[in-house]
């Protein structure tokens, strides 16, 4: 089962060895997949691309602040999903009767945990299962705090500043009025003066 799974990353490391104009410096370039090639249970090493993937798309979302939360939040939930997943499954596999055997189930559990869902279909039974799940369920809580949170300061933002240019057309229209009110004060006394002074 294992050489299945290891098999689809030695033909893609190899094709794009072979693939690659300068190939010297693409396999310096490439040294996590030449050891997750080697060595197999370095398999979770490839998770650091996403390092790059979240650098990206902060890039394209922005420098805006509560782009940062949203990108950091859901790179945030799928790494706490998975590493809790194989937490959970560690110490609940080869626990008696526990309901958790495989990664499909443990990461079933971790989504409906994370969400507060809790089914209840799978549950750790385990101490060190248990522990994992308190961990996760105040993570998932503290990420719909945030999630929230960069939501009701983004309403807050566009109210305020909706607010801001109804009170600044406001002022610009008090200030014409004003402006009216004065010239036509000064016409009504320029006319004073000159019925004054044909007397």
């Amino acid at each position: 089962m294992l050489v299945v799974l290891y098999l689809p990353f030695l033909v893609d490391y190899i094709a794009r060895l072979i693939l690659a104009e300068h190939r010297v410096r693409w396999f310096f370039r490439h040294l996590i997949g030449f050891v997750v090639v080697v060595v197999p249970l370095m398999g979770p090493l490839l998770l650091l691309r996403l390092v790059a993937l979240v650098g990206a798309l902060q890039r394209a979302v922005g420098d805006a602040v509560r782009g940062r939360v949203a990108v950091y939040t859901a790179f945030t939930a799928v790494l706490l999903v998975y590493a809790s997943s194989l937490a959970v499954l560690q110490v609940e596999r080869p626990a008696s009767g526990a309901n958790i055997k495989n990664f499909g189930d443990a990461v079933w559990w971790a989504i409906s945990t994370i969400t507060t869902v809790g089914y209840g279909d799978l549950y750790p039974v385990t101490v060190a299962g248990r522990i994992v799940a308190a961990l996760l369920m105040i993570g998932g809580i503290s990420m719909v705090g945030a999630i929230t949170a960069t939501i009701a300061s983004w309403i807050v933002q566009r109210v305020a500043a909706e607010d801001s240019a109804q009170q600044a057309a406001t002022v610009e229209h008090i200030e014409s009025l004003q402006a009216e009110v004065s010239r036509l004060a000064d016409l009504v006394s320029a006319q004073a003066r000159r019925e004054e002074a044909v007397r």
